[in-house]
């Protein structure tokens, strides 16, 4: 135990060598810029100023939304995806997967689900021992199953989800908008050091590299934006976009799918005001979404119709606490489901 406990500190640690290393290269970006240019080359006061000004106003967004990413702890399913503590020791005793699916099933009755497994099986968590909301998955570095999950990222030590994709998408933002801002203020200077219009002083090697730097990672940083830009016109996760969500009609990519405008106001709020801002404005709970289902078939038709109209009642501005907070829509479609069940004869199906 001790072994496996001191290997998971040390894992702990290493993983913020990326962090680190970021935040020294910015820190020394800070220092090439406002010293080194600003203060010691630029000879114009208006220039100076200007430029500080526009430095610090990019900096400052972009350490800001890049903290937020960090330390936004990522976003779990409430107790009652949990089963109750009867079932759960009847599931761990219980050998058969069969028999194991039978008892998720009726945990799953009334949680608001509609993805499954690729084998129309109850997406359950061994490991956290939780039934897995719709867009959740386990992640494996964090330990932990996480709402809306994106991706782990390495370069701020924290798991991308419900709770800070927001931020993540601003601190590209930001931080594609402060390497621009170097690129394009120094490439003058730069110049002029390359072809050695100016004098040699300790400053041209932070120019040079100062130049050299913003402008590398502003075309890796232009990629990784443009392409979760593109998730977000199409509301999906990273995860998603390359394993669709499988619902009762089958995989569907476009599922969750509202519409571009919806689809931003899912991530983004609907108070365009906070939109630049990396403060929490995320439309519901993490835990249910509201959904598209295409390519239904006639036999699903009427419960299909009933699906749609839980979310398509209720605006989205509405549903900053829960997206299926209406008691008594929920009470119509288990009503309708246990119906459909008692005539078919049928397991329940989310």
């Amino acid at each position: 135990m001790a072994p496996t406990h001191v290997l998971r500190c040390c894992q702990r640690g290493l993983a913020w060598i990326p962090v680190i290393f970021i935040s020294l290269v910015v820190c020394w970006s800070y220092y090439a810029y406002v010293v080194e240019l600003c203060i010691l080359t630029i000879r114009s006061i208006g220039e100076k100023i200007i430029y500080l000004v526009f430095f610090h106003l990019s900096f400052g967004m972009f350490v800001w939304s890049y903290v937020k990413t960090i330390f936004s702890k990522p976003a779990n399913p409430s107790n009652e995806f949990c089963l109750p503590k009867a079932e759960k020791e009847r599931y761990e005793k219980e050998e058969k997967p069969e028999f194991q699916q039978e008892i998720l099933w009726r945990a799953a009755t009334n949680l608001p689900l509609y993805t499954r497994t690729g084998t129309g099986a109850v997406r359950y968590c061994d490991r956290c021992q939780v039934i897995k909301p719709d867009r959740c998955h386990h992640c494996s570095a964090c330990d932990m199953c996480v709402l809306k999950m994106d991706h782990h990222c390495p370069w701020v030590n924290n798991c991308v989800g419900f709770s800070n994709y927001k931020f993540f998408i601003l601190f590209l933002a930001y931080s594609l908008v402060y390497c621009l801002f170097i690129a394009a203020t120094v490439l003058q200077y730069f110049i002029k050091f390359w072809t050695n219009e100016l004098e040699d002083t300790r400053a041209k090697f932070h120019v040079l590299f100062l130049f050299f730097v913003a402008a590398m990672f502003c075309i890796s940083i232009l990629s990784l934006f443009s392409y979760h830009l593109w998730l977000v016109g199409k509301n999906r996760s990273t995860i998603e976009a390359f394993r669709a969500p499988v619902f009762r009609t089958g995989s569907d990519k476009n599922g969750f799918s509202l519409g571009f405008r919806k689809n931003i106001v899912q991530v983004f709020g609907d108070q365009k005001k906070y939109w630049l801002l990396p403060v929490f404005t995320s439309q519901g709970d993490g835990m249910t979404f509201p959904t598209r289902l295409v390519n239904i078939d006639p036999e699903q038709a009427p419960m299909m119709q009933i699906h749609t109209s839980l979310f398509t009642s209720l605006p989205l501005s509405e549903s900053q606490n829960r997206l299926l907070s209406n008691e008594k829509q929920a009470n119509n479609v288990e009503d309708y489901l246990a119906d459909d069940n008692i005539k078919s004869g049928e397991m329940p199906v989310l």
